[in-house]
């Protein structure tokens, strides 16, 4: 089980004037008119180790034309497709693939958290160009994508720039949604809270965590004194000015146990937020330095979980459970479970190929150092009841 490359080194970048960062999107050979950040993406069907034309791409329009030439773990790009690339280094990474369903632009691996199970482990490092990236990224997606995503780090430590960003995503892709991942913190200050709503996205929703009922526990968690409050509060913002909240829980062995309690301080206290997403630990980043810590089977909360489900759709909260097989779930909340799991990290064990509920079942991460619950095993029989 290994995950899509998204990021690496090209081979070589040849021509004159690689300077700086380029962002481009993938065109074919044909094309007639290729625009100033189009480039030509050719293919080779050889051996690419071996191979005198590798993976090429082509980029005009400079004093002479710059072939960057890539590696055969670059080869699922495609037409469409939309890449970074800082020349001098040669460092390529995917930032854009008009197939999938699952395209997330990372804004910054800054963070004011250090959560224990963190799957994206914070830097404290200038990295603004990366927003400059998206920037130019954006006006080359496909305007009918369903979807995309900013997550981070936390986005919010430079809020000025991710508005104008969601602006820009309103206007050039008007019916595209999109999610953005955040401690949701920073929502405390109204000057934020404001200037988020004043972009009148018609399609925005932010995934904000909550991991206890308690601020100690969800304090300790993420690491940040006091995080809770500010959290809460956020939410209370958002939702004051009508703007869409996901409350997010990742399910592990500070959370799980806990999580019926979790259920029930959110039906009584945040009814009102859009969605709740149950989910499942990624076994990568932080996780794995605290894997004694944070490691609990799946199967070992099952009840647990099936009851919280049950407390926030009594309460007609929108719940969905993110991350997890269904064999290791309870079978009334089948109807529940997503297939959530991105699709370049997502993965299926060998025994899932006999298993009657595969086609809809959310699979493995295969990011990091994956581990399966003893419950896994193929579905003789399977009905959404």
């Amino acid at each position: 089980m290994k995950p899509l490359v998204l990021s690496g080194k090209a081979r070589a970048v040849e021509g004159a004037g690689a300077a700086g960062r380029r962002v481009v999107r993938l065109v074919a050979p044909a094309t007639r008119q290729p625009g100033p950040s189009d480039a030509t993406l050719l293919k080779s069907t050889a051996d690419f180790e071996a191979a005198s034309q590798p993976l090429s791409i082509v980029i005009s329009g400079q004093p002479s034309p710059l072939t960057i030439r890539l590696g055969e773990e670059f080869g699922y790009l495609q037409i469409g497709d939309v890449i970074g690339v800082h020349l001098p280094s040669g460092r390529v990474r995917t930032l854009y693939r008009r197939a999938s369903r699952h395209n997330t632009f990372l804004t910054t691996e800054r963070c004011n958290h250090y959560c224990l199970m963190c799957s994206q482990p914070p830097k404290n490092v200038d990295d603004s160009w990366i927003l400059d990236e998206i920037a130019k990224a954006l006006p080359l997606v496909d305007p009918a994508t369903r979807s995309i995503g900013f997550t981070g780090g936390e986005p919010l430590l430079d809020w000025r720039r991710i508005v104008e960003l969601i602006a820009q995503a309103r206007d050039l892709l008007p019916d595209t949604a999109l999610h953005v991942l955040s401690n949701g913190r920073g929502f405390a200050s109204t000057e934020i809270a404001d200037a988020w709503a004043a972009t009148g996205h018609p399609n925005l929703t932010v995934g904000i965590p909550i991991y206890a009922a308690v601020d100690c526990l969800h304090d300790y968690v993420v690491q940040a004194r006091g995080a809770f409050d500010e959290t809460v509060l956020g939410i209370l913002r958002l939702k004051e000015r009508r703007q869409r909240v996901e409350v997010r829980v990742v399910l592990h062995s500070i959370t799980a146990p806990r999580i019926v309690e979790t259920a029930a301080w959110m039906a009584r206290n945040l009814p009102f937020v859009d969605h709740v997403a149950l989910m499942g630990l990624e076994n990568t980043g932080f996780a794995i330095a605290n894997d004694a810590l944070l490691w609990i089977d799946p199967v070992d909360y099952r009840d647990e979980l099936a009851r919280a489900v049950d407390i926030l759709s009594a309460a007609r909260v929108r719940t969905s459970i993110y991350n997890l097989p269904y064999c290791v779930l309870a079978p009334r909340v089948w109807r529940f479970a997503v297939q959530s799991i991105s699709d370049w990290k997502n993965a299926y064990l060998p025994q899932c190929e006999r298993c009657a509920a595969k086609s809809s079942c959310a699979g493995f991460f295969s990011t990091g150092r994956p581990k399966q619950s003893r419950a896994i095993e193929p579905l003789q029989e399977f009905d959404l009841l």
